[in-house]
């Protein structure tokens, strides 16, 4: 049952829907959060875009894969060798958190440590699962 309201009176039935108020009109005394605008979305925007660029992510570089039975693997020894799926000077797969995003050849950096140079960025990576 719904409570009777006096004809001509002000009160609204908390059971009747209530006409919304006008976008950024505040009575005095509320409480509401205040509307955000583009500007203030544009700068909240660029705060959580920064806190992202100093995630660290791991980063592989695939020189090539081989499947081997557990009994091969177990026969390993000091100096065996294990055959890859690539010839040498074929690109290396650059893998980022188990995704392939590039592929790129090895080079010499810095007297004896290795690097890769970026041949190509692979533009269809999907970033969902």
């Amino acid at each position: 049952m719904e409570p009777e309201i006096a004809p001509g009176s002000n009160e609204k039935s908390p059971m009747q829907p209530q006409p919304a108020e006008s976008e950024g009109k505040l009575d005095a005394g509320s409480e509401a959060a205040p509307i955000k605008t583009g500007a203030r979305v544009g700068r909240e925007e660029a705060k959580s875009v920064e806190a992202l660029l100093g995630v660290r992510l791991d980063v592989r570089v695939v020189l090539g894969r081989r499947r081997l039975p557990i009994s091969e693997l177990l026969e390993f020894t000091k100096g065996s060798v294990v055959e890859l799926d690539r010839r040498v000077g074929d690109p290396v797969d650059i893998m980022i958190n188990d995704r392939l995003v590039a592929r790129g050849d090895l080079v010499k950096v810095n007297g004896d440590l290795i690097g890769v140079a970026i041949r190509e960025v692979l533009k269809d990576v999907v970033l969902t699962d």
